[in-house]
């Protein structure tokens, strides 16, 4: 079966490069979220679903319900996007790869990430601190009336440096590593530790399986993040490679989530601050170690900073997997 080789290197990186420059220059547009949502979306509604039917009954019943409920959802994701590989290799090998390219395109965010992290500086500026947290809490889940306005630019930057990891570093690796289906199996887990794999009276036991599945998949592109973070400062300027090397290794170990300390930990040493420590969740305080040892006073041009790595960052992810699927090529 001709389609069997669309899940295995070194087309699932050719896929991989093609998706990430698509992804970058157009995003995933509006019209189309309009007319037919987004991957995300249709994922959690099945999630909602199974959480409906599922979440019942003492803890122990509520556990056996979530892994369930994530054994349905990964078997239905599965399922369909390997149905959609298999029609996409009807079309010829070529014209297979582009269509599941666009297909692919749908999973990172890294033009979201950077518009909605940019936002927060744009709106410190221009509407001052109210207009800032507005902002920010639009991509964080922290109280923002809790937040500074120095304390509004750390959220931020935390933000893009996690959800770098989770939302683009993340299905990259996933969909280098299976094509479409790793990398939308890997979008399935990660919506349902978002939406279930809470430590609340309801989610606790029936999100525990979705939220210790995140962290395992989670597991490599956590670290692979903190090294692209440390090599892309190496090729910028005005902030320190050394730095984020050394708050990853004094650091990352030390945050509460086994994977957020390493991105986290490596933008706040390249940027010279201080980011994670304590917050405020609702009326919540969360106790965390911070990330590096740099200043706690972030303004709204470090978010700008923050941003100029990130966007290096990402074109070196993109150039190490274009060089890679050349490579995989021409050796095989």
């Amino acid at each position: 079966m001709p389609w069997i080789a669309l899940t295995h290197p070194p087309d699932t990186l050719g896929v991989l490069a093609l998706a990430l420059l698509l992804e970058a220059l157009a995003g995933y547009p509006d019209r189309l979220y309009r007319a037919l949502g987004h991957p995300v979306t249709w994922i959690g509604r099945l999630i909602a679903a199974l959480e409906r039917g599922l979440n019942r009954g003492g803890a122990a019943a509520r556990r056996l319900g979530g892994i369930l409920a994530l054994a349905l959802l990964l078997t239905v994701t599965a399922a369909f996007s390997l149905t959609l590989t298999a029609l996409a290799a009807l079309a010829g090998h070529g014209f297979g790869m582009v269509l599941l390219a666009l297909l692919a395109a749908s999973l990172p965010a890294q033009r979201s990430l950077f518009v909605h992290v940019r936002r927060v500086s744009a709106a410190l500026r221009a509407e001052g601190l109210p207009g800032g947290r507005a902002a920010v809490s639009m991509i964080v889940g922290r109280n923002p009336d809790s937040l500074d306005e120095a304390a509004v630019c750390r959220a931020a930057i935390e933000s893009l440096a996690e959800n770098f990891s989770d939302g683009i570093v993340a299905p990259a690796f996933w969909i280098g590593a299976g094509g479409l289906t790793g990398g939308a199996l890997y979008k399935a887990i990660n919506t349902a530790d978002s939406m279930i794999g809470h430590r609340t009276p309801r989610h606790e036991a029936f999100g525990w399986a979705s939220a210790r599945l995140d962290d395992l998949v989670n597991l490599p592109a956590s670290r692979l993040t903190a090294l692209l973070l440390v090599v892309s400062a190496a090729l910028s300027r005005d902030v320190s490679a050394a730095g984020a090397w050394r708050a990853i290794r004094r650091d990352a170990g030390r945050h509460r989530s086994p994977n957020a300390g390493w991105p986290e930990a490596a933008m706040a040493g390249a940027l010279g601050l201080r980011l994670a420590g304590p917050r405020i969740y609702g009326a919540t305080r969360v106790e965390d170690a911070w990330m590096g040892d740099g200043r706690a006073e972030a303004g709204p041009d470090d978010i700008v900073r923050a941003l100029k790595l990130y966007r290096t960052a990402c074109a070196l992810q993109f150039t190490l997997v274009f060089a890679g699927a050349g490579i995989w090529l021409y050796a095989f």
